[in-house]
């Protein structure tokens, strides 16, 4: 862990509970950390916001005013936003609730009780985020890389693309859906398809497959898919369908990066 970079974070902790703001606060002094702001209501956070912005975010999901889903949303309709990272620390575990936090760009989602380690992977992937470094591709120039980057939520497009923005990539194509998407690919040349699993219209693997079995097109292409499908049955699908990598979200961007680099050396 880059001890250094982690220590020099400023956090905002968003955390009804004293005895709770306690406990996060101590695992993020052994982290190194000092510079922590508690805020106890998602009001008061957006609040602050108007006049200071913290590298990190870390949520609760139950908030008295809101919850950790309406606070991500609210902070993430500022374009600004997505130069801070978001970290919740919740004991929910229904999907049905985490999905819109997975899907809002989120850095890591840690249960209530975390170890320490996982909270410090959070960290290391909230530094990632927030002090990129580009990635060295051997054969080619990642700033001339053309990305097709599909995603029904406009929230996950823009943390997508501000990760991808950060590694080097600039020249992004977005699509709402994979029909929007197969009509794109079938006018362009894409080095890079980075798509999600659930969309309406169609979905990620109905795209992998219409894009796999298209023999006019460069159907080698490669397809990173970034997904928060846990149905196994599924996932077995779409890697059977010729996807090249399969990303959960929320994800670290390292790990992005490092698929990037892999796909394409």
């Amino acid at each position: 862990m880059n001890e250094n970079g982690i220590a020099a974070l400023e956090v905002f902790l968003v955390e009804p509970s004293h005895t709770q703001q306690i406990i996060i606060n101590q695992h993020l002094q052994a982290s190194g950390i000092h510079a922590v702001t508690f805020v106890s209501s998602g009001g008061e956070m957006l609040a602050r916001l108007k006049k200071a912005k913290p590298d990190l975010i870390i949520s609760s999901m139950y908030l008295p005013d809101m919850t950790g889903v309406d606070l991500i949303h609210s902070i993430r309709k500022d374009g600004e936003s997505y130069d801070m990272a978001f970290l919740l620390i919740s004991s929910e575990t229904n999907i049905q609730y985490l999905e819109p936090i997975r899907q809002a760009g989120a850095i890591a989602i840690l249960p209530k009780p975390f170890t320490q380690q996982a909270l410090d992977t959070a960290l290391c992937a909230s530094l990632d985020y927030l002090h990129p470094e580009k990635a060295a591709l051997e054969h080619l120039d990642v700033e001339e890389l053309h990305v097709l980057l599909v995603d029904d939520s406009e929230f996950s497009r823009k943390y997508i693309q501000r990760v991808l923005n950060n590694i080097g990539i600039e020249r992004i194509t977005c699509a709402n859906d994979g029909k929007q998407a197969l009509a794109l690919f079938q006018e362009h040349f894409f080095d890079l398809i980075v798509t999600d699993f659930n969309m309406p219209e169609m979905d990620g693997l109905q795209l992998v497959n219409a894009i796999r079995g298209d023999a006019e097109q460069i159907s080698t292409v490669p397809i990173l898919m970034v997904t928060s499908e846990q149905n196994q049955n599924r996932l077995a699908a779409i890697e059977n369908a010729g996807v090249s990598a399969v990303l959960d979200k929320p994800f670290e961007p390292q790990s992005i990066k490092r698929l990037i680099m892999q796909l394409l050396n």
